[in-house]
């Protein structure tokens, strides 16, 4: 059963029957709004891009996204860079892999942003959305829905970090503006 998720909002990864999650994936999808002009609505190719910065003690690490697609320990992974959405509510269009079991002991939260690498405002994007899912049997975990839109082109969506000896997900939701995850950092950092 998924979760659906607000701004803030966490959940454990622990499995209902007591076991842990091994893998996961954080899916992203979206579409271009309709825009209304002279002659008749028309949507404009918009590129979000998802990242995942790894922290170790509040520092960065690491990070993966569309142009260092494996982390260096090789326990994330990007599956390649969407550059026109188009799931929208459906699958995703792009997706970081996360191997929990082989994510180092040191690194103790991973945050996944989005960012409009072209510049576009999320007023423009519709049916935006970050999911977890269970990456060994395809189970939607949790969702969180970037609704409302707003002059702002990037957003920090949510984090896995440790939580005593497994994992947990929390919804972050933070609007930012930057074209790449190094644009991020400054708002990144509040939300470890």
């Amino acid at each position: 059963m998924t979760v659906n998720l607000s701004k803030g909002q966490g959940i454990s990864l622990q499995k209902a029957d007591g076991g842990t999650l091994t893998a996961v994936r954080m899916g992203l999808g979206w579409q271009a709004a309709p825009r209304r002009g002279l002659f008749g609505s028309r949507t404009r190719e918009i590129d979000l891009d998802a990242s995942a910065v790894l922290f170790a003690g509040g520092q960065p690490v690491d990070v993966v996204f569309f142009r260092h697609l494996v982390s260096d320990d090789g326990s994330v992974r990007h599956t390649g860079d969407n550059l026109v959405g188009g799931a929208g509510t459906g699958g995703d269009d792009e997706a970081i892999l996360v191997d929990l079991q082989r994510v180092p002991v040191h690194i103790d939260q991973i945050v996944f942003t989005v960012n409009s690498f072209t510049g576009q405002t999320f007023s423009e994007v519709q049916n935006a959305f970050c999911r977890l899912v269970d990456e060994t049997n395809g189970q939607e975990l949790a969702r969180y829905t970037l609704d409302g839109g707003g002059a702002y082109t990037a957003q920090i969506m949510a984090k896995v970090h440790r939580s005593g000896t497994g994992w947990a997900m929390t919804a972050i939701g933070n609007p930012a503006n930057g074209k790449t995850f190094q644009d991020l950092m400054p708002a990144i950092l509040p939300s470890l």
